[in-house]
């Protein structure tokens, strides 16, 4: 009886189905990850990689768009034309300078904003808010917005309120001479992205903990003392990302001077990119626009490349 009882629990072993590898391993596939990825690898490749190989294309040919026109291959001769065009070294020239005064501004104003509002004790998301709301605006809104500022006569509200204060006698067209018009284009680019800044700095400052400033007002630290050889160091990363992107985006201002000025008068304020714009859709020069496009993009690889050798030796923030 003992050998028919075991014969027959071993056949119920052999009956039950055996869990296999598979089965017992969550349903996973290896190629599941890139069911995921190819469909954003295919757009970046359509809209970005093509278009930018497709330009690097039509820089070396002079490039017509008239059916029935040929295109012919011309070499390096747009980027020789590029090196020796003077009004394109005015415009890079006018290029740098508008990201150095827009970057300093952005960074000196963003940065004190955030030590006040960090001091904030009750509304800090209202203005959080209320600096940020330029950021979001269309640069075409308020491009339009700083004309009818700087609108000669009275109707500009700037000389409006400087014919009432005094300080000017007789209204200032603003917008016809360059050294007037890039006060209203700086003011623009400044304006418009001290909120960004802000925000980047007040979660760097909301980050350093409260117990490192009472410990050091205990022993003694001034509000400068504190700031100097505490704050700054401990945001230094932080500090360098945003002078980074800036730079970048200063070397990209197209919209604004482009709306306000249109590069005008006769190139004084004209910049890379409207300059591009106007060779390439105005004067038709696609492949000499296109090889101004590759020049500016290999400056501002070079201008990050040198701010990160000159100001990012320290990559990491002072830790506490």
């Amino acid at each position: 009886m003992s050998i028919n009882l075991a014969r027959s629990r071993a056949s119920t072993r052999a009956a039950a189905p055996q869990p296999t590898a598979d089965r017992a391993k969550p349903y996973y596939r290896s190629y599941v990850p890139y069911m995921f990825l190819i469909p954003g690898l295919v757009l970046y490749l359509i809209w970005t990689v093509y278009p930018l190989a497709y330009q690097l294309y039509i820089s070396f040919f002079d490039w017509r768009i008239i059916p029935g026109q040929t295109s012919t291959y011309v070499g390096f001769a747009n980027y020789e034309a590029v090196f020796a065009d003077r009004t394109f070294w005015l415009a890079m020239r006018n290029t740098a300078l508008y990201a150095v005064v827009t970057v300093a501004g952005q960074m000196i104003i963003g940065l004190t904003l955030a030590f006040l509002v960090n001091r904030v004790a009750i509304g800090k998301r209202f203005f959080r808010t209320v600096y940020y709301l330029p950021v979001v605006t269309s640069w075409v809104v308020v491009s339009f917005l700083f004309v009818y500022l700087f609108s000669p006569g009275d109707a500009g509200l700037i000389n409006f309120i400087l014919t009432k204060l005094g300080t000017i006698t007789k209204p200032i067209s603003w917008l016809a001479t360059a050294d007037t018009a890039w006060i209203a284009i700086y003011s623009l680019g400044i304006w418009k992205g001290i909120g960004w800044a802000m925000v980047i700095f007040l979660a760097a400052l909301q980050g350093i903990p409260p117990e490192l400033y009472e410990a050091a007002a205990i022993d003694g630290a001034s509000e400068w003392q504190r700031i100097r050889y505490m704050t700054l160091p401990l945001i230094q990363r932080t500090l360098f990302f945003v002078l980074i992107a800036l730079m970048i985006g200063g070397f990209q201002v197209f919209v604004s001077v482009l709306l306000i000025t249109g590069g005008g008068p006769l190139h004084r304020t004209e910049v890379a990119l409207t300059y591009m714009f106007d060779e390439a859709f105005g004067q038709l020069h696609f492949g000499y626009g296109a090889a101004l496009s590759y020049v500016l993009a290999i400056v501002i690889v070079v201008v990050s490349a040198l701010q990160a050798r000159l100001f990012g030796r320290g990559d990491k923030d002072v830790e506490y």
